[in-house]
């Protein structure tokens, strides 16, 4: 019975704890491993991306209120693939532009398209924003109980070998807890990194996301006060 103790403790590493599990514990860590590898792949690409995105907000607005027309603006921006406030200018200046080719002459019709056109924008690049967030949420709230059950599972093969064995030293007994255990702790190991960025890559985009919704409404109030320069004395003349 020393003898078979002493090669259990043997084999109390991390990779002897995995290679002894069974088929089911196996199965469950090997998903929650893959699932924090996929939560560090999002981390990493949010960050690069939110980095990216914040940097093009900068520029445009520095660009956007630097005095240059709205016309050689749109001019320069209309050929390149455009995101963030960059695509909620180009998609006003395109209706805007639009509707005086087809010759407008509602300034409340002129000015709804306009904004419905910047909303749907809106929506199109928070999405692109909040895009994989979800994987985050789902693995952050999901992975302690999948490793709770990988541990469960565990647990009571362990019970069913002790029980065959008849030995309950704890020599014996600890290998085959201390294996169960590692799934929760692998399950802890990916859901508390997925919850925390979560939490953080959904602020940044709340805020990334409010920064466009401000220049979508500072955007148009210039322009509903150019609609009215414009339609104002064609509506007089007539």
């Amino acid at each position: 019975m020393e003898q078979v103790g002493l090669e259990a403790a043997a084999n109390v590493t991390l990779w002897g704890l995995f290679m002894q599990a069974g088929f089911v514990v196996k199965l469950v860590m090997l998903g929650l491993i893959a699932a924090s590898v996929w939560t560090w792949a999002i981390v990493v690409d949010k960050t690069v991306s939110y980095g990216k995105a914040r940097r093009q907000l900068d520029s445009f607005e520095q660009v956007f209120w630097s005095g240059q027309s709205l016309e050689e603006l749109y001019r320069t921006l209309s050929d390149r693939q455009t995101s963030g406030m960059s695509a909620i200018f180009v998609a006003a200046m395109r209706e805007w532009k639009k509707s005086f080719e087809r010759g407008a002459r509602s300034p409340i019709g002129l000015q709804m398209r306009i904004d419905r056109a910047m909303d749907v924008t809106l929506s199109r690049e928070s999405e692109t924003l909040e895009a994989r967030l979800g994987s985050l949420a789902t693995i952050g709230s999901a992975a302690p109980f999948v490793g709770l059950f990988g541990t469960v599972v565990g647990i009571m093969t362990s019970f069913q070998a002790i029980a065959g064995s008849k030995q309950t030293s704890l020599a014996v007994v600890a290998p085959g807890i201390a294996e169960a255990l590692l799934a929760t702790a692998i399950g802890l190991l990916a859901a508390i990194p997925a919850v925390i960025a979560y939490n953080k890559f959904s602020a940044d985009a709340g805020k990334l996301t409010a920064r466009m919704e401000g220049f979508a409404d500072e955007f148009s109030a210039i322009l509903s006060r150019q609609i009215d320069e414009k339609l104002q004395p064609r509506a007089a003349a007539q």
